[in-house]
């Protein structure tokens, strides 16, 4: 079981400067990210269903596992981004940049 160390559901981080932070297994569901700088950072098994992700970066993120059902993720920079088993179902990627995004595709290493 996944111990949260900080209470991030519902924060309001617009903006915030996250590059590399450890958020691995945090609970920010329903978060506001937008234009949240979040490279590089470590956001696997992260709850983040509901967050707003606008035009967040999230550029080399690792988020294998993340929970990112219904996130809203329009206009995110997801270059490079792990999404390897990342719950994407009814996310709006809408011009999203995904090029070079890793588990986006079935049968992808």
């Amino acid at each position: 079981m996944a111990v949260t160390i900080f209470d991030l559901h519902g924060a309001d981080l617009r903006g915030a400067d996250l590059i590399g932070a450890d958020l691995r297994f945090e609970d920010l569901s329903g978060a506001d990210l937008r234009r949240a700088d979040l490279r590089d950072a470590s956001l696997s098994g992260a709850l983040l269903s509901e967050a707003k992700l606008v035009m967040a970066n999230l550029a080399w993120a690792d988020m294998h596992g993340a929970d990112l059902h219904k996130a809203n993720l329009c206009g995110a920079d997801l270059h490079g981004a792990d999404l390897r088993g990342a719950d994407l179902r009814d996310a709006d990627l809408r011009f999203a940049d995904l090029d070079g995004a890793i588990g986006l595709i079935s049968g992808e290493k």
